[in-house]
């Protein structure tokens, strides 16, 4: 973790500060809601995605109160989508802690969910941020699609390299792209400058989710997630795409019978994992992974140099260095 304590160096009292800001966004008057606030907080991760705003903010000057909001806006919605993901995944586990719906069920799981949105919504409204509410509902739209078309695709295992891109720049890469696009609008930056901070965080959340899909492959089990749960989650991986375009008619009928209908049969699995590392398919996806970090880090260098734009190089390279 001392690469995160590194990075956060120029925005150190930022990010402390920002702690009591976003507590005070979750507050209610309702006990039952305010112990969930509470837990939700407690188990709080990495907090990169209010890195990127506070970082792309200290670039262009200094940090002011629509950068703690666009902070605090994205977080609560993330959160939202986070809480809600749960309950569609029916998922007990959140950062190894329960999630909401293991320990207060579904209902109120989504109750929690709609909450946080509108304490979202409410925080941007009453302070007129309406660019910043634009940026960060269109991403939550965008994720929701890409989460639809994953699902429909997930279906019949069509998805082509394409589609996966579309996949993960809506369900991941829109996300980081609002960071950035919102710690630029705060800085009141003109619509290029905006733009091209979008892009960055674009093409740097289309890296961390290839990063993330090479987790699955890993020898080591327990780096970062169990190997193979992409594939028991009928997951469509680079990896495993690229693989399918190099397997043999036998091979592919395969995979997908295995994806498909014995995803939880280990030895397929494993099996299935092999074919992947023997295909190429995991060195095709760092090539491609770093092409989107060398593409992020060019658009980073057209920025003037300060102690914001290196900790952006090094959380752009912690991204794909990663080991969980």
């Amino acid at each position: 973790m001392s690469v995160i304590r590194d990075i956060k160096r120029p925005i150190q009292e930022e990010m402390l500060h920002f702690e009591s800001k976003f507590k005070e966004a979750m507050r209610s008057p309702v006990p039952l809601l305010d112990k969930i606030m509470h837990y939700i907080i407690k188990r709080k991760g990495k907090q990169m995605r209010p890195m990127f705003v506070f970082l792309t903010g200290k670039l262009f000057g200094e940090v002011n109160d629509s950068t703690y909001r666009a902070a605090s806006l994205i977080e609560l919605l993330h959160t939202a989508t986070l809480v809600h993901d749960d309950v569609v995944d029916d998922a007990n586990i959140r950062r190894g802690f329960f999630s909401i719906n293991a320990l207060w069920k579904n209902k109120i799981s989504v109750l929690v969910g709609d909450y946080l949105l509108s304490q979202g919504l409410l925080l941007s409204l009453d302070n007129k941020e309406y660019d910043l509410l634009q940026i960060v509902s269109k991403a939550v739209r965008e994720m929701s699609e890409g989460e639809l078309l994953q699902i429909e695709k997930a279906r019949k295992l069509d998805i082509e390299e394409n589609v996966y891109f579309d996949i993960i720049r809506q369900k991941t890469a829109t996300l980081i792209a609002a960071c950035c696009a919102c710690g630029a609008s705060a800085a009141k930056q003109n619509e290029e400058t905006i733009k091209k901070m979008h892009s960055f965080g674009e093409l740097v959340g289309i890296a961390f989710q290839m990063k993330d899909d090479l987790f699955d492959y890993n020898d080591d089990s327990y780096i970062g997630k169990p190997t193979g749960i992409d594939i028991k989650e009928q997951k469509m991986t680079l990896p495993l795409i690229y693989t399918l375009t190099k397997a043999d008619k036998k091979q592919k009928k395969f995979i997908i019978n295995t994806v498909k209908n014995h995803n939880t049969n280990p030895q397929m699995v494993t099996k299935v994992i092999e074919m992947v590392r023997q295909s190429g398919g995991i060195g095709y996806t760092i090539e491609k992974m770093k092409e989107y970090q060398q593409k992020a880090l060019s658009i980073l260098k057209e920025m003037e140099e300060n102690e914001a734009r290196n900790s952006l190089e090094h959380l752009v390279n912690y991204v794909i260095e990663r080991k969980k």
